[in-house]
């Protein structure tokens, strides 16, 4: 007689709202972490009980109190506000588009928000306007921009015989950013002085080597907006998960909804990249680690992409600033060098999934 051995129990995951809290702690713990970092790590260390005097209110004035308030806690600040931003608005136009590889990078947003904004400070300056270039008028500029080539991709991207795909979406967006990238060099060339080319490669690449604390109120305002309305779209924005017919079925009405939140991501992006440039690839990498840990769910992603993004950008921005110091480098350069990568993996694993289905 055969003894036969009993089917094994198949192992169930934890569901994702169970894991949800524990990963917004350990986020928030990390984020914190990075901050304190940020604050004592750079050309000049400081002791962390000196930083948190400082924090506290306990500190005397010194030189140490002074960088750390009115030097890093504003670009800490900044950073977190940029990186929460960012990656929120790739979680959505990931959403919005059924595309894993969107971002506002990728589609040309950020680009049109630094052609924005240069053009404001080159020919404001060029051609003798005295106050163009405001912490108000930039950061229009640049809104103005982000939507314009959002909305230029979004046209190319639906004409043609094929019809609307998320593949022509990413190539009119490629396209978009090298024409913007194009017309970013001719404001520099035309212009009459030599001191924007720092400026513009500010711009093109990336950086939070300017915040100061009149810089935070307007970026930190938006995003808790933007990000309390996007919370609030929460459900019609799974509905778009199930593809366009299923959610027309379900009462939807998904051009207009695509529309305002794309109006929506171009506001928040130009703001943003008002303030700190071109920063790519934050939008495309964070979402993805986030959903392994919560889901797809965008009640739970939203809020944890937001602490996943604030905490990279703080943390690239924190080598940024120590892996060549004094020399600070553009923190747009490392999150290219590790976006760059992630993206051709995106790519590969999106291959084989269509070989597996073939």
């Amino acid at each position: 007689m055969t003894r036969t051995r009993p089917a094994p129990v198949p192992r169930t995951r934890r569901p994702a709202v169970t894991r949800t809290p524990v990963t917004l702690v350990v986020l928030g713990a990390a984020l914190a972490v990075a901050a304190l970092a940020g604050l004592a790590l750079g050309s000049v260390r400081i002791p962390a009980a000196d930083v948190m005097a400082a924090l506290t209110g306990n500190a005397e004035p010194s030189p140490y109190r002074t960088i750390v308030l009115d030097v890093r806690l504003p670009r800490v600040l900044l950073g977190a506000c940029v990186g929460a931003g960012l990656a929120v608005i790739g979680a959505v136009l990931q959403a919005l588009v059924r595309n894993p590889l969107a971002d506002p990078f990728l589609l040309g947003v950020s680009s049109g928000a630094s052609a924005g904004a240069v053009a404001v400070i080159v020919l404001g300056g060029s051609l003798g306007l005295a106050g163009v270039a405001t912490t108000v008028s930039v950061p229009i500029a640049a809104f103005v921009g982000a939507m314009g080539s959002l909305a230029l991709v979004y046209i190319l991207a639906r004409s043609g015989r094929g019809g609307f795909t998320t593949g022509r979406l990413i190539l009119a967006g490629v396209a978009v950013a090298y024409i913007l990238s194009a017309l970013t060099s001719l404001f520099l060339v035309v212009s009459a002085r030599a001191d924007h080319l720092k400026e513009v490669l500010y711009w093109t690449l990336g950086g939070l080597g300017s915040a100061r604390w009149d810089m935070l109120a307007l970026p930190a305002a938006v995003l808790v907006a933007g990000t309390a309305l996007l919370l609030a779209l929460a459900r019609p924005l799974d509905l778009l998960l199930v593809g366009e017919e299923g959610a027309t079925v379900l009462g939807l009405d998904t051009a207009r909804f695509r529309a305002a939140v794309f109006v929506l991501a171009s506001l928040l992006t130009g703001v943003l990249v008002a303030y700190s440039g071109a920063i790519g690839f934050v939008g495309l990498m964070v979402p993805h680690a986030v959903r392994m840990a919560v889901g797809a769910g965008h009640r739970r992603l939203l809020p944890a992409a937001a602490l996943a993004g604030a905490f990279f950008l703080v943390a690239a921005d924190l080598a940024a600033r120590t892996v060549a110091a004094p020399q600070d480098i553009p923190v747009g350069v490392l999150t290219a060098l590790t976006g760059g990568p992630f993206f051709l993996w995106l790519l590969h694993r999106g291959r084989t999934a269509e070989g597996a289905e073939a």
